[in-house]
């Protein structure tokens, strides 16, 4: 019995000691970090790329989640003039709609449903559950609700036109 706690009281020392060395160098890397660390705002290249890619993708990985990544972009165009353009990323097992312009002459015509129904139909099926998206108060709220999206919250603003709405469509 004796030996069980001298034995158990050794194990906890050495959890301890382990514990407080992480501690020591997760420290002494804070420390590096503020001392030497410069953050600037830069423009995306190459080299930001592929470290954007590879941490988000080994983090993934490391939690046990696929990432199935892919950008999109879908454009409606007559006869050389573009109508529209919907831009986006799929990730996980989510679609997100970033932005949706319809050129002025060709609002109210369908386009912006019909590129809305292009992405539908492209991750329809493929491992994807849902599509979400943000719009503002003075831009197409009730356009997604006619096309079925469901309105899961609105983060408020003083000036309406600036509430955000967050939509969700389930697609499987």
């Amino acid at each position: 019995m004796l030996f069980e706690e001298m034995k158990r009281h050794l194990i906890l020392s050495e959890n301890l000691k382990r514990s407080q060395s992480r501690k020591k160098k997760k420290n002494s890397l804070d420390m590096y970090r503020e001392e030497s660390m410069e953050i600037r705002r830069i423009e995306e290249d190459v080299r930001t790329g592929e470290f954007i890619n590879e941490e988000f993708t080994d983090y993934g990985e490391e939690c046990g989640v696929d990432l199935n990544y892919e950008e999109f972009c879908f454009m409606a165009e007559d006869n050389g003039a573009i109508a529209g353009i919907i831009t986006g990323r799929a990730y996980y097992n989510e679609v997100h709609i970033g932005d949706l312009i319809v050129g002025k002459a060709y609002r109210g015509t369908g386009v912006g449903s019909r590129l809305v129904a292009a992405v539908e139909d492209a991750y329809k099926g493929k491992g994807y559950e849902k599509i979400a998206l943000t719009t503002f108060g003075f831009q197409a709220p009730d356009f997604y609700k006619k096309l079925g999206y469901e309105l899961e919250f609105v983060r408020e603003d003083e000036n309406a036109k600036l509430s955000k709405y967050f939509f969700l469509k389930r697609i499987m």
